[in-house]
């Protein structure tokens, strides 16, 4: 079965979710992330992903001590996304906790730097962020659309050892709509050998089905988990 890997966005010190990137259509869910990802960590599963939503609007990473509370409490394999835009930010991260980083939108406008953070930190340490509208990739906490489309993204950082692509499509997140199956089913078709990460749309376990016949390797669920369409039972 399909790894599903729960999510944590976090604003102001509280678990969040927006809708379609839009940080004007915010919901809480809990004042204190802690508080889900222990419920997270008490069903037995062992990942989370963690998004400092914060440091993503501001350029820079904002919520190191949530992530390192997280870590001490729960002992999860976070993965955090969200302000990494230096080396010493990336090694931050790690060293506050994080099993993985997310690079997404230094990747497109510094893929020199990007590049360094790799080899720095080991490509297995990097997860490539590609935030998708229509097939080129959202920058800047997915306000804007770059240049770069989607295949020549993958295509770059493969070649630098990167193995690891969440990809989420922007118009379907928090949307509770369904994922992307085309989009994923293009990508594993164009890059068999890499590990898709799914974000986006998730409602119910149906979908979870759908994308592990589609042969992704693993989903992120943040909204359908936290308004209880998908229970963390079932995903553990």
């Amino acid at each position: 079965m399909i790894e599903v890997i729960p999510a944590i966005d976090i604003i102001g010190g509280e678990c969040v979710r927006l809708h379609q990137g839009d940080y004007q259509e915010k919901t809480v869910y809990y004042k204190n992330p802690v508080d889900f990802a222990k419920k997270i960590a008490a069903v037995g599963i062992k990942k989370l992903h963690l998004v400092d939503l914060d440091g993503a609007k501001a350029g820079e990473v904002k919520n190191l001590k949530l992530l390192t509370e997280i870590k001490i409490t729960t002992g999860l394999e976070i993965d955090f996304g969200g302000g990494i835009k230096t080396l010493q930010s990336a090694w931050d991260v790690i060293n506050a906790g994080a099993e993985k980083i997310n690079l997404g939108s230094i990747a497109v406008k510094n893929p020199e730097l990007t590049a360094e953070i790799i080899t720095a930190l080991g490509p297995e340490k990097i997860i490539m962020a590609a935030d998708v509208k229509d097939r080129f990739i959202a920058i800047n906490a997915w306000q804007d659309k770059s240049s770069l489309e989607l295949n020549t993204f993958i295509k770059q950082y493969l070649a630098l050892g990167v193995n690891q692509f969440l990809c989420t499509d922007v118009s379907k997140d928090g949307t509770l709509a369904g994922p992307a199956l085309e989009l994923y089913q293009e990508i594993i078709s164009d890059f068999p050998e890499i590990y898709l990460i799914a974000s986006g749309g998730v409602a119910d376990y149906t979908d979870l089905t759908q994308l592990d016949h589609a042969k992704v390797s693993a989903v992120v669920v943040g909204k359908a988990i936290l308004e209880g369409r998908i229970s963390l039972e079932q995903i553990c």
